[in-house]
């Protein structure tokens, strides 16, 4: 019997190292072409191919190399093709990044390597992140992953989701509904966000949620669009947030003008909290594809009346 040839299409920020990854993989019935129109999958960084979507008319599959698609999703409300994203790979990079953040800000490291220029000898107390509160808003594969890791320093993962349910099999200590937050963030140290742009998701954290905050860290490692902005900036100024840890913004790159970049309790990372390695990646692809290919159901497909 003779297989379906399948013509995979690349729109990705290293073109290149995705063609040479997918040649030693030899994967059956797969052709790459160079011209979109002949394209039946694509694998896609979503900003790069979303104003070209009309250029591959017989996709019936994307591969995005990002977890987000909300780019891909804003150009295509009604969708042609199945579009699935990449998880499972980014946990170890956002807890890093998250925790690198915290043990400085905890432990004065960036202060001491200050004193260390002027030769000026001088102790500051510093907080154990032992007992910690952390709200971790999404717990999905991220944020099961973080609780996972800050649980082993000793610290308190609490989820908060749409449902008020905890995930099977994971660290965290307490799981509320995104409605009974509220009450919950007094208690908090430190706040993550690992919330994709949704709808209900769109501005959540804005100056009702700041004003029951008492002196938090904030992080966010999901999507800008989350945060309003105003909202942020007076939660700093009322010392609701001790500190923002931001890597994601509704545009990116931010302007020159954006307050953030010369707010001394604001610290702007260039979207790099965990990046798309292109070996994860094709190890995701590689595994749906053949799933595809025999006609079994893709995994990580997106809803694209949830947005994730």
């Amino acid at each position: 019997m003779t297989m379906q040839k399948h013509t995979l299409a690349l729109v990705t920020e290293d073109n290149d190292k995705y063609l040479s990854l997918l040649k030693q993989r030899q994967l059956p019935d797969l052709e790459i072409c160079s011209k979109g129109h002949a394209a039946s999958i694509v694998l896609a960084a979503p900003p790069k191919l979303a104003d070209s979507l009309d250029c591959y008319p017989k996709v019936q599959w994307i591969q995005s190399t990002y977890a987000g698609v909300d780019a891909i999703l804003e150009k295509a409300s009604a969708p042609r093709f199945q579009l699935t994203n990449v998880k499972g790979i980014f946990g170890q990079q956002i807890s890093e990044y998250v925790l690198g953040h915290t043990i400085n800000h905890y432990r004065h490291f960036a202060l001491y390597k200050q004193q260390q220029t002027n030769r000026d000898w001088q102790q500051h107390h510093y907080q154990s992140l032992n007992g910690k509160r952390m709200a971790i808003f999404g717990t999905g594969a991220i944020g099961s992953h973080l609780a996972n890791v800050v649980k082993a320093l000793g610290m308190i993962p609490i989820g908060i989701n749409r449902t008020g349910i905890p995930p099977r099999q994971s660290a965290f200590a307490e799981t509320y509904h995104i409605n009974e937050v509220n009450t919950l963030l007094a208690s908090v140290d430190i706040i993550v966000s690992t919330l994709p742009n949704t709808r209900a998701t769109h501005g959540i954290f804005n100056r009702e949620l700041f004003a029951h905050c008492r002196g938090v860290l904030f992080f966010n490692v999901g999507r800008g669009a989350t945060v309003d902005t105003p909202s942020l900036l007076t939660a700093l100024e009322a010392g609701q947030i001790d500190h923002a840890f931001l890597d994601v913004f509704i545009n990116e790159p931010i302007s020159q003008e954006c307050p953030y970049w010369h707010h001394s309790q604001v610290t702007v990372t260039p979207h790099i909290a965990a990046l798309s390695f292109p070996e994860q990646v094709v190890d995701i692809f590689a595994e749906n594809y053949l799933r595809w290919r025999d006609g079994f159901q893709l995994q990580n497909l997106v809803d694209f009346n949830k947005g994730y």
